[in-house]
């Protein structure tokens, strides 16, 4: 089997986190593993333009993703153990291509995501960015089902 040196875990905030990182701690426990805990914040419609917008609403994202990064800081310290190399990291970006980006800039072996389990008329007219993944991923994918 292929060492694993490099697993990337893509997190959103919600209830799911701790059963990623759980997934995440054992095979980094049993491979010696690296765990880079990733979350992608879209970026701010008024921004995406030539204009930066003004002062006050730009210090209030900077405050708002300072704040993310603490969270995810946070999930890494509770639900990842002290014996684990681990790394929060917070970009900014189309969430499918930054996930990628990320994942081939860190060498990641394996990329652990979860999975909303919908409707077939909600799959139907919304593609789920876990199966955009899973679609474009040139890397080993381990995907969670995330309960609603």
């Amino acid at each position: 089997m292929k060492e694993l040196k490099n697993i990337l875990v893509a997190v959103d905030f919600n209830d799911a986190v701790g059963d990623l990182l759980g997934y995440a701690e054992g095979l980094a426990q049993k491979f010696g593993s690296k765990v880079w805990v990733l979350h992608v914040a879209a970026p701010h419609p008024d921004f995406v333009g030539y204009e930066p917008g003004p002062q006050y609403i730009r210090d209030f994202k900077a405050e708002e993703f300072r704040e993310e990064h603490r969270n995810l800081q946070m999930y890494c310290d509770n639900f990842l153990s002290e014996e684990i190399e681990k790394e929060a990291l917070l970009i900014q970006g189309s969430t499918v291509e930054a996930v990628l980006e990320e994942a081939k800039k860190l060498q990641s072996d394996l990329l652990i995501v979860g999975t909303h389990k919908h409707s077939f008329l909600h799959n139907l007219l919304q593609e789920s960015v876990s199966l955009e993944l899973l679609k474009k991923a040139s890397i080993p994918m381990l995907t969670i089902p995330i309960e609603e």
